[in-house]
């Protein structure tokens, strides 16, 4: 196999486990596996120019493309936004940084990507979309639109169940004065 289907078998894997049954973002693989494009759908809030008011408004539902080409991960994925969105970031594609290293991996990006939507982060410095980026400087004090985390957290892990003693249970800690010398401790089990 070579590098480039280990790294989208790689990719596939991991997006897999970090957004199977993710309440805020579902991905779906397009074409065989594994596949060479992903459409997602994040839950999260955000902004498009609602013509007819003549201005922003909140939507919370956005669906992105990504497309792993033939030079993918030696360059970055191209990736676009396929519902309305008012975000310097985003035009005909969505700029997910000036630097790409190979070393991002495909989960990275789809974070990136919802961080972006929410108004985490943005650039209005080098926009895609000047409207949008003047407006965003303006308008600051509104962001971020959400602090939803795309990652997801770490599953706890009881390995006792509710009933089990643990080490805390048995011990009682009291704090005193510091002894003087070390014979002066003492170390009380209950």
């Amino acid at each position: 196999m070579n590098p480039r289907m280990m790294r989208l078998n790689a990719d596939y894997e991991k997006i897999r486990n970090e957004f199977l049954g993710h309440r805020y973002v579902k991905v779906d693989p397009i074409g065989p596996v594994p596949p060479e494009m992903y459409r997602i759908t994040y839950r999260v809030p955000g902004i498009a120019w609602d013509s007819s008011r003549n201005q922003p408004v909140r939507i919370n539902e956005h669906i992105a493309e990504i497309y792993l080409h033939q030079d993918y991960p030696r360059e970055k994925p191209k990736s676009e936004l396929k519902t309305p969105i008012f975000h310097p970031n985003f035009g005909s594609y969505i700029c997910i940084g000036d630097h790409w290293a190979a070393g991002e991996t495909l989960v990275d990006i789809i974070v990136q990507i919802g961080d972006m939507i929410q108004y985490k982060t943005y650039n209005p410095k080098s926009p895609l979309n000047a409207a949008a980026a003047r407006w965003s400087v303006q308008n600051k004090h509104l962001f971020p639109l959400g602090n939803i985390d795309i990652l997801q957290p770490e599953p706890e892990v009881d390995f006792g169940g509710n009933d089990s003693k643990t080490a805390e249970d048995d011990l009682g800690i009291v704090l005193g004065p510091k002894p003087k010398d070390d014979d002066d401790l003492e170390i009380e089990f209950l």
